[in-house]
């Protein structure tokens, strides 16, 4: 199986176990992770509303961390494609214009509204949220989800269990897997 190259949007960086699912299955080879610079800082700035100076450290921390261990994921925009796309929300044609010139065939956002499929898909990308490609790839390969589940729940100080924590970040069709035994993290 080809990794698919997948470019994630701000917005599915800044949530720890969203992030750490999806770097996992990257690690796992599952998906081949692009961003921009511009995405990472959004990202820090996120982490800076919620969390102050020390959030925002971290996840530059973090997003540097991220460009070492995947060092052709940071893409910047084509400056021509930024005057030429339009999309509802004129502050994400970055994002759309990032993920093109990194040549990703999937953009991760829970944004969807802000990324029509039409029209994505006329320029050979196609808009997905992380919960749906998550349960894509479990479908695929269960054992890696599991094991991207485990990995992004390890960290975190819950006692809550998986399930619960899977669907406070968003991700209730992963939530259901867990429920259901389908994956065991």
């Amino acid at each position: 199986m080809t990794a698919q190259r997948a470019f994630l949007d701000a917005c599915v960086l800044y949530p720890p176990v969203v992030r750490g699912c999806l770097l996992h299955a990257a690690a796992a080879g599952l998906i081949d992770p692009l961003w921009s610079p511009r995405v990472l800082e959004e990202w820090a700035r996120a982490a800076l509303r919620e969390r102050g100076p020390a959030g925002a450290d971290a996840a530059r921390a973090e997003g540097a961390a991220m460009n070492a261990r995947w060092p052709g994921a940071l893409h910047r925009p084509d400056p021509d494609a930024l005057q030429q796309l339009d999309l509802p929300d004129a502050d994400d044609v970055h994002v759309l214009a990032a993920a093109m010139a990194g040549g990703a065939d999937l953009l991760i956002t829970f944004n969807l509204r802000d990324f029509p499929a039409r029209k994505l898909r006329d320029l050979g990308v196609t808009p997905i949220g992380p919960d749906a490609l998550l349960w894509e790839l479990a479908g695929r390969a269960p054992d890696a989800i599991s094991t991207a589940i485990t990995r992004a729940l390890a960290p975190l100080a819950s006692t809550d269990p998986p399930m619960r924590i899977l669907k406070r970040a968003d991700l209730p069709r992963l939530a259901k897997l867990v429920k259901t035994g389908e994956l065991a993290p």
